[in-house]
């Protein structure tokens, strides 16, 4: 009836992918959130194209395959954010901004392939809290580094205050002094394995 067409307004929809790809235009990570490309033959192919004709210009914006791909570099990676044609620029650079910035803080500023690769696990749970289904969730970093931190354990992060705020609910789930940090506990076991 009426209503489901309002709760399904189009417009919230507005990230149609996430992607990351080093400066071969290999791709490190890709999330689709609509069947725009529903192969990954297709998928890789709009890679290759949104790669070709954005490594080597400045511009941050691009109109291609119908799509606006927003992007921005950083030493070896490659990072694009894509909505359809007539979607508001600024909302798509907000999620790349906002990605960006998350990853910095997670990987304290030492943006580039070898140090994300060390953390998809982060990279994983940044995104899902900045998109989810193609609507934009969060354009904060800092919150974004913050739920982060609450979910994955072993995200290093430099923000002082998250580090609190995830030591004392590792405390108080566990019961043991905030200094004992979560890689401690599998070596009290190490004795008890078979030699």
């Amino acid at each position: 009836g009426k209503m489901d067409t309002l709760i399904l307004e189009p417009s919230l929809y507005t990230v149609k992918a996430v992607l990351i790809m080093d400066n071969d235009g290999e791709r490190l990570y890709a999330k689709y959130y609509d069947d725009t490309y529903p192969t990954v033959k297709e998928q890789k192919a709009f890679e290759k194209n949104i790669f070709n004709k954005t490594h080597r210009t400045d511009s941050e914006i691009a109109l291609l395959e119908g799509l606006t791909v927003v992007y921005k570099s950083n030493i070896d990676l490659y990072f694009y954010v894509i909505g359809s044609s007539h979607e508001n620029e600024l909302m798509l650079m907000s999620v790349l901004n906002c990605l960006f910035d998350s990853l910095s803080q997670m990987l304290r500023k030492n943006v580039e392939k070898r140090a994300l690769l060390e953390n998809m696990e982060g990279l994983f749970l940044a995104v899902d809290e900045i998109v989810d289904g193609g609507v934009i969730l969060e354009s904060d970093p800092q919150q974004v580094v913050h739920r982060v931190a609450l979910r994955g354990d072993d995200v290093p992060l430099t923000e002082q205050t998250v580090t609190q705020v995830r030591k004392r609910s590792l405390a108080s789930t566990l019961s043991v002094s905030p200094s004992l940090s979560p890689a401690c506990f599998p070596l009290s076991l190490s004795p008890l394995k078979p030699h």
